[in-house]
């Protein structure tokens, strides 16, 4: 029992948080998760810190070839060693510095951003909009995609009452997209936060356990946008923006796999659009 419980260290899970986990590595972990739940709790605890980071601070995102210099003369030199007490390792301490580095290297401190992010008359509507909507799409899919028993809240056994549930939090009708010709079918759907606001995922799963999200958010701005494309860590989204709704859809598949199932429920919405449905 003992040597089951030490399969994964702290390491291995700050490895499988940050996107760092091979394959190989985030199924072993997958698995230890599911027969240790308060790991799993707590690593859906620093999941979820990282939803909140990366909505909050994208859009002030930056990388400098700095960054990677000062990690590696910090990890060189023995003064610059950070204490091994507390509930983070070192390897994970220092990923969490690289992240707070691209983060802030725009030159801004937090407090110069903060009120301007949390008052509600200077908000700032660039992160509200077309930028943050990749991020949290990336952030729902790595939370919720490696889910078994709770991944959706509605299952595809209740699509219609999916649909309307959703369709009635975003104030938008809705028609679930058919992806069956692109070999995915329905897992069902949530209800989760984009931008602040009421949003919705709808996840699906082919025949060999791939899974992807479709992820809605309101567009206060009523910007639009062509398709884009965005990546992080292996993690892909294609996203557009149409009229009051912003589309994401996001998966660990080939990007062109993507961007067919992309293409098909981009037609969909349009469609149902177009007709009222």
């Amino acid at each position: 029992m003992t040597e089951d419980l030490n399969t994964v260290s702290e390491d291995d899970l700050h490895a499988y948080v940050d996107g760092f986990a091979t394959p190989q590595e985030r199924e072993r972990i997958e698995q230890w998760l599911e027969r240790n739940p308060a790991r799993a709790e707590e690593v859906r605890q620093w999941q979820a810190q990282a939803v909140d980071l990366r909505s909050l601070f994208g859009g002030y995102a930056r990388s400098d070839a700095r960054d990677r210099a000062l990690l590696s003369s910090s990890s060189n030199d023995p003064s610059q060693a950070l204490p091994s007490k507390g509930t983070r390792s070192v390897t994970g301490r220092l990923r969490a510095i690289a992240a707070g580095l691209a983060l802030f290297a725009a030159g801004g401190l937090t407090g110069l951003y903060a009120p301007s992010l949390l008052s509600a008359d200077g908000a700032d509507r660039s992160i509200e909009t077309a930028d943050s909507l990749p991020r949290q799409a990336q952030s729902a899919f790595l939370v919720y995609a490696s889910e078994v028993r709770h991944a959706v809240e509605v299952g595809a056994d209740d699509q219609s009452h999916l649909a309307t549930w959703l369709g009635k939090r975003l104030d938008h009708p809705l028609t679930i997209p058919d992806l069956s010709s692109l070999g995915f079918s329905l897992v069902g759907g949530r209800l989760l936060p984009v931008n602040g606001k009421a949003g919705a995922m709808f996840m699906y799963e082919d025949g060999t356990g791939r899974r992807l999200t479709v992820l809605l958010g309101r567009n206060d701005d009523n910007r639009e946008t062509s398709f884009r494309i965005d990546s992080s860590e292996g993690v892909e989204t294609f996203y557009w923006i149409d009229g009051p709704i912003g589309y994401a859809v996001t998966g660990e598949v080939p990007r062109n796999l993507l961007q067919q199932v992309a293409d098909e429920c981009y037609r969909q919405f349009d469609k149902n659009e177009a007709t009222g449905s």
